[in-house]
């Protein structure tokens, strides 16, 4: 079936690439991603479980919302829609085994053209996956997560789930079931709901409570027919800020938990965090990632980073090592990111619109991380934050802090207690000091 595509690699030009240390220079090769290079008892690929988003990388030419298309890929050529469709996929497969990518996601309009009806769509959807069915049993790729594509098409201008509209509601829903069974299908290892227009622009035509039950009913109804079909990945919803309503109903982490927790589900969904969408929320991509840690709720990561003087969503490659390191700081501090990933929800530049561009932003992406692995496993494995911040509070250990801990005293006990002591002992938060210190361990080379 594949050969009838392409007549020879779509990427001939551009080699393997394999890790040859920070001293390189080569711009195809990796400098600190060593897939089986063992951190903390396991391999460094085990860790990060890269994965490659389909839709940016595979079907976005090059648009901003200022411009027209940049690019011109070679399976653009291929005819028509559905011979693109597989030309993407031989390519995109190709791709990720030239860089060592174990793991792809993507949404259904990103594998296969939609048709005049759902029933067309369908069909187009199953033509397209029984290939890459067949190259995933090739190459040994596996699918870390599906989803669907519910917020592009004009039918959803008011929403999905919580459209006004019970038919809109009912074609959201046909096309999660279809993108759950695919994603069943393929092996998948998480299902994620991302609400690209779950929100409102005025309350001068929107009654929220019917908005966000319905989200709530939609939702369950996801539960259901996961059980239904015995999917047993893990269910993942996607917090976004400003993209593209005012007021999204899954703004952060901690609305979305909040959310789920009004409405019973806390225990069937977990987060995937994105990194632009904590930027935008006014967050840093830490305290996001912690944030549903400390919940119990850190499923997957969307890897990008965002422009901070810009107000909408980038989707830049990650490069921040900062960033990276606290990231990996906080997978790491819950023993692991599976059966989530690190699913690279980014984008090369408009003006980068080489096929080499792919590979260099890759590269890019996977070595900031594989650095901020490295770092945040040096910094947990000598207890510099975790010795500091229980010295910073061990007043809860013992004394009153215990008491209050324990949930021995109550306003009056402790209005006792503060008219005998009036010497707090206050001590510095040395945050500079910190800060210097993740430095000095960023910038060591081993």
């Amino acid at each position: 079936m594949t050969n009838t595509i392409f007549e020879e690699k779509v990427f001939k030009n551009i080699p393997e690439i394999k890790y040859e240390g920070e001293s390189s220079t080569n711009p195809f090769a990796f400098k600190y991603y060593q897939a089986e290079e063992i951190i903390g008892g396991m391999p460094m690929k085990d860790h990060l479980r890269f994965a490659m988003s389909y839709w940016h990388t595979f079907t976005f030419k090059g648009t901003d919302p200022f411009g027209l298309p940049t690019m011109k890929r070679e399976w653009d050529s291929l005819g028509n829609p559905m011979s693109i469709a597989k030309g993407r996929v031989v390519a995109a497969f190709e791709f990720m085994q030239k860089l060592g990518i174990e793991y792809f996601c993507f949404h259904d309009v990103d594998v296969a053209p939609e048709g005049q009806t759902l029933e067309e769509t369908e069909r187009n959807l199953y033509e397209i996956v029984d290939l890459i069915e067949e190259k995933m049993n090739e190459t040994g790729i596996k699918l870390l997560w599906g989803t669907t594509n519910a917020f592009s098409h004009r039918r959803f201008m008011h929403g999905a789930a919580t459209s006004c509209q019970a038919s809109v509601f009912a074609r959201a829903a046909a096309q999660v079931k279809i993108a759950m069974d695919i994603t069943k299908r393929l092996g998948g290892e998480n299902y994620v709901l991302w609400g690209g227009r779950e929100g409102y622009e005025t309350l001068l035509n929107t009654d929220t409570k019917l908005e966000l039950d319905n989200f709530a009913r939609f939702l369950k109804m996801v539960v259901n027919y996961k059980n239904e079909i015995g999917f047993t990945g893990q269910l993942l919803i996607e917090p976004k800020p400003k993209e593209p309503t005012k007021h999204q109903y899954d703004f952060d982490t901690a609305t979305v938990l909040g959310f789920l927790r009004n409405y019973g589900l806390e225990k069937e969904f977990k987060m995937n965090i994105e990194a632009n969408h904590a930027t935008l929320a006014g967050h840093t991509f830490q305290h996001e990632l912690n944030m549903a840690r400390i919940n119990g709720a850190l499923g997957s990561i969307d890897a990008n980073q965002g422009d901070l003087l810009l107000g909408w969503d980038t989707d830049q490659f990650p490069t921040n090592i900062y960033d990276a390191v606290m990231a990996m700081y906080e997978v790491l501090k819950q023993g692991g990111i599976a059966p989530g990933g690190l699913n690279f929800d980014a984008k090369v530049r408009r003006a980068s619109f080489e096929p080499e561009d792919l590979f260099f932003a890759y590269i890019a992406g996977m070595d900031t991380f594989a650095k901020g692995l490295r770092v945040a496993y040096r910094l947990i494995e000598d207890r510099i934050l975790e010795d500091f911040i229980e010295k910073r509070y061990e007043s809860y250990s013992n004394g009153i802090g215990k008491d209050i801990i324990d949930g021995k005293v109550g306003l009056s006990d402790l209005y006792q207690y503060a008219l005998k002591h009036d010497d707090f002992k206050l001590a510095s938060g040395r945050q500079e000091m910190l800060e210097s210190i993740v430095n000095s361990y960023i910038f060591q080379t081993k």
